[in-house]
């Protein structure tokens, strides 16, 4: 084999391994995390709900935030009520992917202890939440589930 054959294979082989390291670099980057929400909030209704709160982001990737919660909405409600809760939330590559507004809906009846369990979704965002709390609470409510980070 001559020098320049050599040479040439060398260079060959060490462009294949710069371009699997990058190929395998971005898949690495791309992939999806999963993200955990502890959270508690008070609010009110009265046709329109109005809660907020605050909670913890933490995500498998090792991202970590303090957040504000805020919901907002309308319906047929009526109470006051407190909650601590938590939340699962898929389908994002970064914390950042977690903030901003996911639909809700859902109806209620509770006084005293009560719990509840849904899934609200941004997009293609998903987020499993379950919480439990105290207070008085009757209605159906259409709502805005809000998360922001705390700076």
């Amino acid at each position: 084999m001559s020098k320049r054959t050599l040479v040439s294979t060398a260079a060959t082989l060490l462009c294949a391994g710069a371009l699997t390291s990058l190929t395998a670099t971005s898949a690495q980057a791309a992939a999806p995390v999963k993200c955990h929400l502890t959270f508690s909030m008070s609010g009110w209704s009265a046709l329109y709900q109005h809660a907020e709160g605050h909670g913890k982001l933490t995500c498998s990737n090792g991202q970590r935030s303090s957040v504000k919660i805020s919901v907002h909405g309308g319906g047929l409600t009526a109470g006051k009520f407190r909650v601590t809760g938590h939340g699962d939330i898929t389908h994002v590559y970064s914390i950042k992917d977690v903030y901003g507004s996911y639909a809700q809906a859902g109806a209620s009846a509770g006084a005293g202890q009560s719990g509840t369990a849904q899934v609200l979704t941004k997009g293609d965002t998903s987020m499993a939440l379950s919480a439990s709390g105290e207070g008085i609470n009757l209605g159906i409510a259409l709502d805005d589930f809000k998360i922001e980070p705390v700076h």
